[in-house]
């Protein structure tokens, strides 16, 4: 499967009537979210590395011709036209882990009005999704304050393409390792993993299965101790460890009960038996709320393991994202749909210290902003070599660090403002004329 059907009909129809009708000016869509969930007060990038590969191998095959043929019952000369359609165009775009707000693009697409219209879907779905899951795990590790965050969503993800979006989401997102071993493997990143509760459960008893599994994974051992009494399972844990005299990270994993009551009683019984650099892992339908409400009780957890809340970003679902026409043929577009307005022409994203500012992209960056959005692609092809998760996830920190506190807050955040430069307000007024002119 090539790709170039991954796509919603009517983008095919445009795009057939498009090319029938010989349009093949250039186009500039820009994609943005039009309002943040009422539980966010910030979005973090994600998802442009999918969009890239998708547009570099965009083209259809041979199939997918025949299908638009037979199926769809397309005209031979439309199916002519798709045969050899590639795209060809320019991205500029947000780069992976920066934070935005409502109403700046995260990436704008300019290329022949066809092949712009024809990677809609596909971009919308990567930069939703991804930048959704980013910002959700974003939240954990600012309630988190520096304790380790484990992606455990795999097995709960709406499908295994999900799964590695997640993992890789929640790494730039500041995640420090994924229970996904597909993931680790294809994007570097680190692979955790316990046991689950039927390990404990084949043995004859708790004692028998931690000593099992210790002789085999001795160098990195973390026990579950929830499986029928979480105290005894502690001390079970550390019979075992003090027998063996086990090396390497040792660590006791606590997955239901008042995980911060429980977490006080491991780490007396670890500390008494000469155990304190043991770790302390919480588990069991986390996310950003259970853990700072663990946090606010000093709850002496080292790492938390989140999984479903985060997989799907279960408060906030979607992002009421859009994929909208900003220029074609040099002229300015614009939407004039009561509350879904656009604004015109390309842009520019502008970061000062209180304020973003939106512009045109031919501005200059007003004094003390810096521009955002970047030049990704040109004529098709990456202009750079695709960016380490590293250096996404660094950025992401660094942008998480300069949060105003309201919007870091967890419950009624309060996003900085957002304006337009007077640029793009007279190109706003003088496009209305226009259309009010037509």
């Amino acid at each position: 499967m090539s790709g170039a059907l991954l796509t919603d009909l009517y983008e095919l129809k445009m795009a057939a009537s498009y090319l029938r009708h010989d349009m093949t000016g250039q186009a500039t869509f820009s994609l943005f979210a039009r309002k943040l969930p009422p539980s966010r007060g910030f979005l973090v990038a994600a998802g442009l590395a999918a969009c890239l590969d998708f547009l570099e191998s965009f083209s259809f095959d041979r199939d997918d011709l025949a299908y638009l043929a037979e199926v769809e019952k397309l005209p031979l000369e439309t199916v002519e036209s798709f045969k050899k359609l590639r795209f060809t165009g320019d991205v500029w775009a947000m780069p992976e882990g920066q934070v935005v707000y409502a109403g700046e693009p995260l990436l704008e697409v300019t290329a022949p009005i066809a092949e712009a219209q024809l990677v809609e879907t596909v971009l919308l779905n990567h930069m939703t999704f991804q930048t959704s899951v980013a910002t959700k795990a974003a939240r954990c590790v600012l309630a988190a304050d520096g304790a380790d965050l484990i992606d455990f969503a795999f097995r709960r993800t709406q499908g295994i393409d999900a799964a590695m979006a997640v993992a890789r989401a929640t790494a730039i997102a500041g995640f420090s390792a994924t229970s996904n071993v597909e993931a680790a493997r294809r994007y570097g990143l680190q692979a955790v993993g316990t046991m689950a509760h039927s390990y404990i459960e084949a043995f004859s008893d708790e004692r028998t299965a931690f000593e099992t599994f210790a002789l085999d994974h001795g160098g990195r051992t973390t026990f579950l101790v929830d499986t029928y009494d979480t105290v005894s399972g502690v001390r079970a844990a550390i019979d075992v460890v003090r027998r063996l005299r086990l090396p390497g990270t040792i660590g006791v994993r606590l997955d239901s009960g008042d995980l911060s009551q429980l977490a006080r009683k491991a780490r007396r019984l670890l500390d008494e038996s000469g155990l304190q650099d043991a770790r302390i892992l919480a588990s069991g339908g986390l996310d950003e709320y259970a853990i700072a409400d663990m946090v606010a009780q000093n709850a002496p957890i080292d790492a938390y393991a989140v999984g479903t809340k985060v997989g799907v970003s279960a408060d906030a679902p979607y992002l009421d994202s859009a994929y909208k026409l900003v220029e074609y043929d040099d002229r300015p577009m614009m939407k004039l749909s009561p509350g879904k307005i656009t604004a015109p022409g390309k842009k520019q994203v502008f970061r000062g210290l209180d304020a973003d500012v939106v512009g045109l992209r031919s501005e200059k960056a007003p004094a003390g902003h810096v521009p955002l959005l970047v030049a990704v692609m040109r004529e098709g092809h990456r202009l750079t070599p695709a960016e380490s998760l590293a250096e996404a996830s660094k950025r992401c920190a660094a942008d998480l660090a300069r949060l105003p506190e309201a919007a870091r807050a967890l419950h009624e955040p309060v996003p900085p403002p957002v304006r337009q430069s007077p640029s793009l307000t007279r190109l706003c007024t003088q496009a209305r004329a226009a259309l009010a002119a037509a």
